[in-house]
C-alpha cells in the first residue's frame, strides 16, 4: 500500500513528539531519504518529504555523525537531481543548510560542510543563465542565502574567499547584485574584527586576507580561531558611541584595498532596497569603526540622500553613524538639521503613530556631538531642541493615547530643562490639557482615556511636583472626580503609590490621601449607596496604611454607617461588605495614634461582633475585638504586622492575621503562583539500581516445575489469566533541584507531581506525593509505575504543586520525562520455582510460534528479523554484560549462541538469539508484535555502537 505523506508529513509538523512516539527517529529519517533517492515519487513530494529536516532538524539528527550522514545523502541526490528541477533543487539546499548549522558541523569544519560550501559557492559562480532567460536564478539566490546563514552562524567561514566574493558582486547585474552585496558586505565585517582580536594583526594581514593570498600558517590560526569561538552573538551585538568600546585593527594609512572595496559597495548602494541599505551600511559602520586607518568621511558623500530620506531603517542607519562617528562625519549645521527633522517626522500627518513614536523616541536618545550627560541609557534631551522648537510637539486632546503621553513626556522635559514655574506659559499649556482630560473622564470618558489621564497625571507629577499651585489643584479635582465616580478608586489608589514610590521626597500622595479621606467622611450619608460605600471602604483602607493622616473622621464615618438604627447593613450581613469594613479597623489596629482611637474602635468591632449579620465576620470583629483590649500596642503591633525577611523580602513567615480580613495576605495566601523556570526535576537512577529495584518490584504465583516444554508453555500462559499480571513497569527517579538557585525553594513541601500522556500508549498515571525537599539533602527516591497498552517510548509532561516555608503555595512546570524502549523491558515473568531450563524451553516454544506460519498466533502479528554488525568476542560478551544480562536464559559460558527474551507488558515478547559468524554477529529476532521491529532496532543499534566506538 503507498505511503500517504502529505498525512504522515502534517501529523509530524502537528506534533512530532507524539508523531515520534508511534516509531524512531532513525527510522523516519531514513523513511524520508529512502523516499527521496525514489526515482518513482513526484518532486511535489520530494519537496514535501524535506520540510522536517527545515523545521526540525536536531530532533531527526541528534548527534553531529548523524548530521554528517545526513549531509552527505542529501549532497548525494542534489547531484542525481536534473537540472531543471530548479525548485526541489533550492529546497534540497535550505535542507542542508539547517542540517549542518544546527547540528554543529559547520563549526566543527566536517566534510561534509566542506563538501557543501565548495558546492554552493560552485553554485555561486555559474553564470550560464546570465544572458539566458534567468531560469536557475532562483537556484543561485538561494545558494547565496545558505551561504549568508552559514556565515553568520560561524562567523569568519568565508574569510579566504572575500576575493572571489568581491568578483561575484562585480559581475552580477541581475537582481541577485543586492544579495551578493549583503554577503560580502557581512563576510568583510566578520573578517575584520577576527583580524581584531588577532594580537600582532595588522595592514599587511588585512591586506592578504581581502586579496585571498593568506599564507597556509594564517589560515591554520583562522580555523583554530573559528572552531573556539563557537559563540558568535557578541559579533551581533558590538556597541557603537562616543562613549563605547569596540576591538579596533591598527593598519596605519595604509588601507587602501580595504577603502577601495568599501567605497565600490557604498557607490552602489542607492541599488539596493531601503532594508538591505540599512543593513549593508550598519556593517560598513561596524568596519569604519574598528579601522581606524579609513577615515569616517568615507560616508560623507552618502549624507546628502540618509539625511533627506523618508525611510524609517535609513534614518535609524543615519542616527548609528551620528552616534559612532559624532562631530568627526556630522557638522554643527548637519546636527541641527537632523534635530529638526525628527521633530517635523514626530507630528508628520501623513505618518502612522508607531513611526511617529519612534522618531519621539529618537529625540529623546538623540546622539549629540558633544554630549553633557555619559549616555547612560535614560532619556534626556539634546540641547539644540529649545521650547520653540518642540512647541509643534504640544500634545492634543485628538492625539491617540501613546501620541499624547509621549509628547507630554518630551514636553515635560523640555520645560524642566527650561526651568519654567507657576508662571511659565508652556507648564500652563500642560496642566491645561490635563484638565481638559480629566473633564472628559468627569463626563464619561472610555476605559482608554481614563487609563490616559492617570497615566498623564502621573508623568505630570513626575516633573511639576513642586510647583504648589497646580499640585494642589491637580489634588482638588482628584477628590471632586472621585465623588461623582467612585468606580476610579483602583486608579486613584494607584496614583498614590506610585507618585509615593517614585517621589519619596514629596508628601503629594499623602495630601491626595488626606483629601479623599476628607470627601468621604463630608459626604451626606442619607445619599450613599451600596457601591459607593464599597469603594469608600477600600479607600479608607488605604488611607489609614498613612501614619501621617489622623482617622479619627474614619471612625465616626464608620460609626455612622453602622450604628443608627435606621441602618440595615448589619442586618443584610453582606459578607463582602463585612469583610472590607473588618479591613479598615485592622488597618487602624496597627495605626501610631490608636491610643487615641481606642475607644470608638472598640465599640464599632462590638457592634459587629453582636449585631452583624454574617457568622464570619462576627468571628473576626469579636477576634479584633479581644486582640485590642487584651494585648499593649507593641505586642498587638508584633502580632498583625506583615513582617520582612532578610534583604527586603516581603513576608517570610504568615501570622494568623493573614486570614482575618480580605487583605493582600489571604489573597497572597489563598493563590497558586506560578514559577518563571522549573525548580526541580526527575533524574532516572543508574542502570545498577533501576535493575536492582526491578528485579526486587517482580512478584509472581508460585507454581509447580512442569515436566515437559508444551506443558512449560501453557502454566505460563495461565498467569495471564489474571488482568492485573506483569501489567505495570515501574521506573525510579530521584527527585532534585535543578541547577538555578533561589533560596524561596531550599525547603519545599506537600509536593504532588501531576503527569499528563502525549499519546494513548500508556493508561493514565496517578498523582505521586513527596512529603519534602531539602536542598541540602539527599534527594528523595520517585516510583513511576506505567501501565502500557502499547509498549512504545513516551513523552510525559509533569508539573508539580508545592508549598514553600513560607507558606505560599506554587506550580512549577519539570522537565519532560522522557520513557525510552528499552525502560519498558522486563525479564520473563516465570513463575518463582521455576529454573532456567523451564525458562529455555518457553523460549523455545515462543519461537517456533513466532517462525511457524502455523502457529497458535495470527501470523500478522508476529514477524522475524536480522540485525548484523562488527563485535568482536570481548566486546559482544561486555555488551551482554552491561545491557541483555538480566533478559539472558543462556550461560554466558556457552558462546556459541545466547538466547535472551524481552517481556514488554501488557503480554509482548522479543526474543533474540546471538551468534558469532565469520562476516559480522547475527542478532535473529522474533516477536509476537511486528510493530516493536523499528523500536528494536533502534535499540540494538545504540548499544552495539557504544561498543563499536571503543
Amino acid at each position: 500500500m503507498a505511503v500517504n505523506w502529505a498525512e504522515r508529513i502534517s501529523a509530524f509538523s502537528r506534533s512530532p513528539s507524539r508523531f515520534l512516539s508511534g516509531t524512531t527517529a532513525d527510522a523516519f529519517l531514513a523513511e524520508l531519504l529512502r523516499e527521496l533517492r525514489d526515482d518513482r515519487a513526484s518532486y511535489s513530494i520530494k519537496v514535501l518529504l524535506l520540510s522536517p529536516l527545515c523545521e526540525h532538524p536536531t530532533l531527526l539528527c541528534p548527534s553531529d555523525s548523524v548530521g554528517e550522514e545526513t549531509a552527505l545523502e542529501l549532497m548525494s541526490v542534489f547531484a542525481q537531481c536534473p537540472p531543471k528541477s530548479v525548485q526541489f533543487r533550492c529546497h534540497l539546499l535550505l535542507a542542508l543548510t539547517s542540517v549542518l548549522v544546527c547540528t554543529s558541523c559547520v563549526n566543527g569544519r566536517s566534510r561534509a560542510s566542506q563538501d557543501f560550501l565548495d558546492l554552493l559557492l560552485q553554485i555561486a559562480q555559474d553564470t550560464a543563465d546570465l544572458h539566458g532567460d534567468g531560469a536557475f536564478r532562483s537556484l543561485r539566490a538561494t545558494a547565496c542565502d545558505c551561504l549568508r546563514e552559514l556565515e553568520a552562524c560561524c562567523p569568519g567561514l568565508l574569510s579566504q574567499r572575500l576575493e572571489l566574493l568581491g568578483g561575484l558582486r562585480h559581475k552580477e547585474t541581475s537582481r541577485l547584485h543586492q544579495a551578493y552585496a549583503g554577503l560580502h558586505t557581512l563576510v568583510i565585517r566578520n573578517a575584520v574584527y577576527q583580524l581584531a582580536q588577532e594580537t600582532g594583526a595588522g595592514a599587511d594581514h588585512l591586506k592578504a586576507l581581502l586579496g585571498g593570498n593568506t599564507s597556509i600558517a594564517w589560515e591554520a590560526e583562522q580555523d583554530s580561531d573559528l572552531m573556539s569561538n563557537k559563540d558568535s552573538s557578541i559579533l551581533s551585538s558590538l556597541t557603537l558611541g562616543p562613549m563605547g568600546t569596540v576591538p579596533t585593527l591598527q593598519t596605519g594609512p595604509d588601507c587602501k584595498e580595504l577603502r577601495s572595496v568599501l567605497s565600490s559597495l557604498l557607490e552602489e548602494s542607492y541599488l539596493l532596497t531601503p532594508l538591505c541599505q540599512a543593513a549593508l551600511l550598519h556593517r560598513l559602520i561596524e568596519v569604519v569603526a574598528m579601522v581606524p586607518g579609513v577615515p569616517p568621511a568615507i560616508f560623507r558623500a552618502q549624507l546628502l540622500r540618509l539625511l533627506g530620506t523618508s525611510e524609517v531603517c535609513l534614518l535609524h542607519s543615519t542616527l548609528l553613524m551620528k552616534c559612532a562617528f559624532t562631530d568627526s562625519l556630522f557638522s554643527a549645521e548637519d546636527e541641527a538639521f537632523i534635530l529638526k527633522r525628527l521633530v517635523v517626522l514626530s507630528q508628520h500627518p501623513l505618518l502612522s503613530s508607531p513611526e511617529k513614536l519612534f522618531y519621539m523616541d529618537c529625540i529623546l536618545h538623540f546622539p549629540e556631538n558633544r554630549p553633557i550627560s555619559c549616555g547612560d541609557g535614560d532619556e534626556s534631551l539634546p540641547v539644540l531642541l529649545t521650547p520653540q522648537l518642540a512647541s509643534a510637539l504640544l500634545p492634543t486632546v485628538f492625539n491617540d493615547s501613546a501620541t499624547m503621553l509621549a509628547r507630554l513626556n518630551l514636553l515635560s522635559l523640555v520645560y524642566v530643562e527650561e526651568g519654567e514655574g507657576e508662571e511659565g506659559k508652556g507648564l500652563a499649556y500642560l496642566y491645561d490639557h490635563l484638565t481638559s482630560l480629566l473633564y472628559i473622564v468627569e463626563n464619561g470618558g472610555s476605559r482608554e482615556i481614563v487609563v490616559t489621564f492617570f497615566r498623564a497625571a502621573f508623568l505630570f507629577l513626575l516633573y511639576f511636583f513642586h510647583v504648589e499651585s497646580y499640585a494642589n489643584g491637580l489634588t482638588e479635582k482628584l477628590g471632586k472626580l472621585y465623588l461623582r465616580h467612585t468606580h476610579l478608586a483602583p486608579h486613584l489608589i494607584n496614583l498614590a503609590d506610585q507618585t509615593q514610590d517614585r517621589l519619596s521626597e514629596s508628601s503629594w500622595a499623602v495630601g491626595l490621601l488626606r483629601a479623599l479621606q476628607g470627601v468621604i467622611t463630608e459626604a451626606p450619608l442619607a445619599q450613599l449607596t451600596l457601591p459607593d460605600l464599597s469603594w469608600h471602604l477600600k479607600m479608607l483602607t488605604r488611607v489609614a496604611e498613612e501614619g501621617e493622616i489622623p482617622q479619627r473622621s474614619t471612625l465616626r464615618f464608620l460609626s455612622g454607617v453602622l450604628t443608627p438604627s435606621s441602618s440595615s447593613l448589619c442586618v443584610s450581613g453582606d459578607w463582602r461588605l463585612g469583610n472590607n469594613i473588618l479591613g479598615v479597623c485592622r488597618r487602624l489596629l496597627v495605626h501610631p495614634t490608636l491610643d487615641s482611637l481606642l475607644i470608638p474602635l472598640a465599640d464599632i468591632l462590638q457592634h459587629l461582633a453582636c449585631r452583624y449579620g454574617d457568622t464570619d465576620v462576627q468571628d473576626h470583629a469579636r477576634l479584633y475585638y479581644t486582640l485590642l483590649t487584651t494585648l499593649s500596642k507593641e505586642k498587638l503591633a508584633g502580632v498583625l504586622a506583615q513582617g520582612s525577611g532578610e534583604g527586603g523580602r516581603q513576608v517570610t513567615k504568615r501570622s494568623l492575621s493573614c486570614i482575618m480580613a480580605e487583605s493582600e495576605g489571604l489573597t497572597s495566601v489563598l493563590t497558586i503562583h506560578q514559577t518563571e523556570k522549573p525548580i526541580f526535576r526527575l533524574v532516572e537512577l543508574d542502570e545498577e539500581k533501576r535493575a536492582h529495584h526491578e528485579s526486587d518490584s517482580n512478584t509472581n504465583v508460585t507454581q509447580n516445575c512442569p515436566d515437559e516444554a508444551n506443558a512449560a508453555l501453557e502454566v505460563y500462559r495461565s498467569q495471564f489469566l489474571d488482568p492485573g499480571f506483569a501489567s505495570e513497569i515501574t521506573l525510579y527517579y530521584h527527585l532534585t533541584h535543578t541547577a538555578a538557585h533561589d533560596s524561596r525553594f531550599d525547603q519545599l513541601f506537600s509536593i504532588r507531581l501531576h503527569f499528563d500522556l502525549t499519546d494513548d500508549h500508556y493508561e493514565e498515571l496517578c498523582d505521586i506525593s513527596v512529603p519534602c525537599l531539602f536542598r541540602e539533602r539527599p534527594p528523595p527516591a520517585v516510583k513511576l509505575r506505567l501501565k502500557p497498552r502499547r509498549p512504545y517510548p513516551t513523552t510525559l509532561h509533569a508539573s508539580a504543586i508545592f508549598t514553600t516555608q513560607d507558606g505560599l503555595s506554587w506550580h512549577t512546570l519539570l522537565p519532560d520525562v522522557h520513557v525510552s524502549f528499552q525502560q519498558a523491558f522486563l525479564p520473563l515473568p516465570a513463575p518463582t520455582t521455576w529454573g532456567i531450563s523451564d525458562k529455555l524451553n518457553v523460549f523455545e516454544r515462543l519461537w517456533d510460534e513466532m517462525c511457524s506460519e502455523n502457529g497458535e498466533k495470527d501470523q500478522g502479528d508476529c514477524a522475524t528479523s536480522l540485525f548484523c554488525c562488527q563485535l568482536e568476542e570481548a566486546a559482544l560478551v561486555a555488551l551482554l554484560e552491561k545491557h541483555l544480562l538480566p533478559y539472558l536464559l543462556s550461560d554466558l559460558c556457552h558462546k556459541e549462541e545466547f538466547k535472551v527474551l524481552f517481556f514488554l507488558p501488557p503480554r509482548s515478547h522479543m526474543l533474540l538469539k546471538i551468534r558469532s559468524e565469520e562476516d559480522a554477529v547475527h542478532f535473529s529476532i522474533a516477536t509476537d508484535n511486528w510493530q516493536l521491529l523499528p523500536h528494536t532496532s533502534s535499540f540494538l543499534l545504540t548499544i552495539t555502537s557504544s561498543q563499536e566506538d571503543r
